[in-house]
């Protein structure tokens, strides 16, 4: 697996699609867990757990990494159902307003009966929220929506 330098992450950022998977987390309730992104892109809004797959990491050790950086638990990639592959474009990127910003983020749904400390380094507060609550919030990102919207435009 490998990390990038920031200046050679920058040109993969600015050049290419980045590949993610988000986490659609969901509680014995059927509430689903967002957190407040501390970071560009989507600063500021709700957003499903989730992030980046690296060079050479296969998409089921991606899972195991993402779920116990973003969950505080790790989980197995056989517990979670693929929901499809989504584009998220934004206008910024984690640099700042330049260069623009292109995921493929893989969205899976996972379901939990409890989570323990959440981390604190890519959300400053998480939330559980019944699909009606989150579609109506308009400080929960569009992206995050249209994981629960039946043929919604995002779904490749």
């Amino acid at each position: 697996m490998v990390f990038l330098e920031k200046e050679q992450f920058l040109q993969v950022v600015a050049a290419t699609p980045l590949v993610s998977v988000d986490l659609i987390v969901r509680n014995p309730a059927g509430q689903v867990l967002l957190g407040q992104r501390l970071n560009r892109p989507a600063q500021g809004y709700w957003f499903v757990p989730g992030g980046r797959i690296c060079k050479g990491e296969a998409l089921a050790d991606a899972f195991k990494r993402l779920t116990l950086a973003e969950l505080g638990q790790q989980l197995d990639y056989t517990k979670a159902r693929l929901i499809g592959a989504f584009d998220h474009f934004y206008a910024d990127s984690v640099f700042g307003n330049s260069p623009s910003t292109h995921y493929v983020a893989l969205g899976h749904e996972v379901y939990v009966e409890q989570l323990g400390q959440l981390p604190q380094e890519q959300h400053d507060a998480y939330q559980w929220v019944s699909v009606e609550e989150l579609l109506n919030r308009p400080d929960v990102h569009r992206h995050t929506k249209l994981y629960f919207l039946s043929g919604a435009d995002g779904a490749l």
